[in-house]
């Protein structure tokens, strides 16, 4: 394993059963499972509306080491589905949800340390909160947490709000993995699956350049970030966000002077780009220590053979195991030993 050590940072879990929140919290909004056949359920807001179908391997520990060792995948990461950040929920609440969330991915990663890593899921909307549950995600055995791209009061990443969140996930250690979810102007292009199309691309373009324009990777230069669907559009947009900042700094550098392209390097992005041209370009963008092996497993829009990609390309060792697991080892903080 030490040689080919693959790590893959975006893989997507659910408790099997997930309580009747509605029912404890008095109001609605939230995700339930309905196992309507075997191995098989969907997603349901308490309306009655279907937001995914999924199947035993998005809750099924031993059914997703089958599929890694299929896949030759040695470790994944483990995250909740983004519509469960519930940041629009009252803040005790979705603290609650976060916390049962959290301990079931702990106890995954306790059973089996050596093919499972955990993030956490937080109360973005409470920072006071969410500071005291990423905490606890760190002493229970996590490694960090998954946020959403933005927190639905108006609050970008870059928000001073949200900086004690950074400020504690950079004296923890912790990593934090950006996902797109709620995109923007969601409502208006429902045709064509564009909300995960275009919408999710825009919405991760949005977060980074958040952290940079709001002055987050400025003040806090240890913070460990990195971000879903290679980067999104930020990677084939930084040219004319970096025209932005030249042309008007008026608006674009009222709280940060620096030249966002200074910034690329600083952050982590995943692999899940899906055309061997733009995982090269990012490459060489980011370099080989920021760019991580992610899939998006188990969902259709992620690799249909984790990895794969990134073995079709003709990069020498060092690099290829840079992508594989190296610079996923660094965004974690672990040894390639804790592995083996």
């Amino acid at each position: 394993m030490k040689e080919n050590l693959t790590i893959d940072i975006h893989t997507h879990i659910l408790p099997e059963n997930i309580p009747d929140w509605r029912s404890k919290f008095g109001y609605g909004g939230f995700i339930k499972l309905e196992h309507h056949l075997p191995c098989c359920a969907k997603m349901l807001k308490d309306d009655g509306h279907v937001f995914r179908e999924i199947e035993s391997n998005c809750w099924d520990a031993e059914k997703r080491m089958e599929e890694c060792d299929h896949h030759h995948v040695h470790v994944q990461v483990l995250s909740t589905v983004p519509v469960m950040f519930n940041y629009w929920a009252k803040p005790k609440d979705c603290l609650e949800m976060s916390m049962f969330l959290n301990d079931h991915i702990a106890e995954i990663v306790k059973r089996h340390p050596k093919r499972f890593v955990g993030l956490g899921t937080i109360p973005m909307q409470a920072p006071e909160l969410a500071v005291k549950e990423l905490e606890r995600c760190m002493k229970i055995g996590l490694r960090g947490v998954q946020i959403g791209s933005h927190v639905v009061n108006d609050w970008n990443l870059g928000s001073p709000a949200l900086l004690p969140i950074f400020e504690a996930a950079q004296k923890l250690g912790s990593a934090i993995f950006v996902h797109p979810w709620q995109m923007m102007g969601e409502e208006h292009i429902q045709r064509y699956w564009l909300p995960w199309l275009v919408g999710m691309p825009a919405e991760t373009s949005r977060a980074i350049c958040s952290l940079i324009f709001g002055g987050v990777f400025e003040k806090l230069p240890k913070l460990k970030v990195a971000f879903a669907h290679g980067g999104g559009s930020f990677p084939s947009t930084i040219g004319r966000i970096e025209h932005g900042y030249h042309c008007r700094p008026d608006l674009v550098a009222i709280h940060n002077n620096k030249n966002p392209r200074d910034y690329i390097g600083k952050f982590w992005i995943d692999s899940l780009v899906h055309d061997p041209l733009m995982l090269d370009y990012i490459v060489k963008m980011f370099g080989a220590e920021r760019v991580a092996m992610g899939s998006d497993y188990p969902f259709p829009l992620g690799e249909n053979e984790p990895g794969s990609l990134i073995k079709s390309m003709p990069y020498d060792t060092r690099t290829k195991d840079l992508l594989l697991s190296g610079s996923a080892l660094e965004w974690l903080g672990l040894k390639r030993e804790h592995f083996i």
